[in-house]
């Protein structure tokens, strides 16, 4: 349970894979937090998870909730959405706003050598578990009228495969491209939109044990010079659920340093 935290902020995020250290998820949970939301963590450790909602909240002074979900499992995530409204209904968290469909892995395997069993677990976890989220977390936000969904997808969907990425994951990341805009065109005049964001490479906990000769290769792979941060990254996600983006819905924002052009 969370910590009685006056509920001065409007809305609540909802953040999924947002649990780890050095992660895009946390850095979102933190941005959203650092704008006033209330926050939402869910990943697959409840305590984790409970314990990543108490830090932040009380760094920025707003309300948090921290429980276990797995993207995948259709039962779990109905679990988490129940926890989450009863936190909105005891008046602990504000309404809920906005969804940052984050969670996702990788298949860092050639394609010979993956198997149908890795090939079923990278769709489940990365578009399975963005439609499973979405549709627990929706009808809420078709209620009020207002909403924002923020969906992440890859550079990898766009150009296939990178050093993390390959067959498995792109062709996931691309269905969340396809998901996005179905779903945007749908419910277009509700009040509720639904972008997504394609982040190219960022210093996350994805490349912990990468070489110095490595990183000056990937770098010198990317125009700008560097990799994205993470915060610049989630600066893209409360972007694109704030007031000010009323009228993107079904857009797609490239961040990659213009390693990806089309």
């Amino acid at each position: 349970m969370t910590e009685p935290i006056e509920a001065t902020a409007h809305r609540t995020a909802v953040v999924t894979g947002a649990a780890s250290d050095r992660g895009i998820g946390m850095a979102v949970a933190d941005r959203y937090a650092r704008e006033g939301w209330g926050v939402v963590i869910l990943d697959l450790d409840a305590e984790r998870s409970a314990h990543v909602a108490r830090e932040i909240g009380a760094r920025h002074g707003v309300p948090a909730f921290g429980t276990a979900i797995d993207v995948a499992d259709e039962r779990a995530v109905g679990v988490a959405h129940a926890a989450v409204q009863a936190e909105v209904d005891a008046g602990r968290l504000p309404t809920v706003g906005a969804l940052a469909n984050v969670a996702g892995i990788t298949s860092p395997v050639p394609f010979l050598e993956t198997t149908l069993e890795l090939w079923n677990t990278v769709m489940a976890v990365n578009a399975t578990g963005t439609y499973l989220v979405t549709k627990a977390f929706l009808p809420g936000m078709l209620d009020t009228g207002w909403g924002r969904i923020v969906n992440m997808s890859s550079v990898s969907a766009q150009r296939g495969g990178g050093v993390f990425g390959k067959v498995p994951y792109s062709a996931a990341k691309a269905a969340i491209l396809g998901f996005t805009k179905a779903l945007a065109r749908e419910i277009a005049d509700s009040g509720v939109t639904v972008n997504s964001v394609t982040p190219g490479a960022a210093d996350t906990n994805i490349r912990v044990g990468a070489t110095p000769e490595s990183e000056a290769r990937l770098a010198a792979d990317i125009p700008i010079g560097r990799v994205a941060t993470t915060d610049e990254i989630a600066a893209v996600f409360t972007f694109l659920s704030s007031e000010d983006a009323a009228y993107l819905q079904g857009t797609n924002i490239d961040i990659n340093g213009a390693s990806h052009l089309h």
